[in-house]
């Protein structure tokens, strides 16, 4: 249709670009992909959201690492029920992103290693956190020890940090694709078909 983007009514154009934004929001933090809302199922059967940075995009794996305080509620969700869910929505183009699979979380190994390496002092030092991510407190906190407020540590003050460190790998196997448009809107989704590793797409009803 005259006006509307060339992937408006092609499934494999739509699905290039559902990955395009996706792999936009690891390598830069001003996409719209780069803070996309994750939920989990807690221990009592209510879901949890909670908006994280994503920090790596494995296609080939149909993966996204996360990285996460290992005393948070997050981690229990998971221990209890690995299913998770990832939502991304960006303004500009229109388009929402929701991708279905599980979800599990590493505290040491390589992977987890290779994130902390990979991660600033700034970065690191919100794990310097003196409570538990959901605590209750007193009165308002940033959680930071006062002697780390408002500068970066150095390496020695940081690696006390790392025992507080995770990477939460969300593998997904269902990437659902809605475009809003002015002429009429656009639904599909892809399923992962392990037989012959690959996607399948179909079109749904707005």
């Amino acid at each position: 249709m005259t006006g509307e983007a060339a992937f408006y009514n092609n499934l494999n154009l739509s699905f290039a670009e559902a990955r395009r934004l996706i792999e936009a929001g690891a390598e830069s933090r001003h996409a719209a992909a780069h803070h996309p809302v994750v939920a989990t199922i807690g221990a009592d059967g209510i879901p949890s959201q909670r908006v994280m940075i994503l920090r790596h995009v494995d296609w080939a794996e149909r993966r996204l690492r996360f990285h996460t305080d290992s005393r948070s509620t997050k981690i229990d969700d998971l221990a209890n029920k690995s299913a998770a869910s990832v939502l991304i929505y960006d303004p500009e183009p229109k388009i929402q992103l929701r991708l279905s699979g599980s979800a599990i979380v590493h505290w040491e190994g390589a992977a987890a290693d290779a994130a902390w390496r990979q991660s600033t002092n700034f970065a690191r030092r919100c794990y310097l956190a003196e409570h538990a991510p959901g605590m209750v407190v007193e009165q308002p906190t940033s959680g930071l020890p006062e002697w780390v407020e408002g500068r970066q540590p150095d390496d020695a003050e940081i690696a006390p940090a790392r025992d507080n460190f995770a990477i939460l790998l969300f593998t997904f196997d269902s990437l659902e694709w809605l475009y809003l448009a002015n002429s009429g809107h656009r639904r599909a989704r892809w399923q992962w078909d392990s037989a012959v590793a690959n996607w399948h797409g179909f079109w749904l009803a707005p």
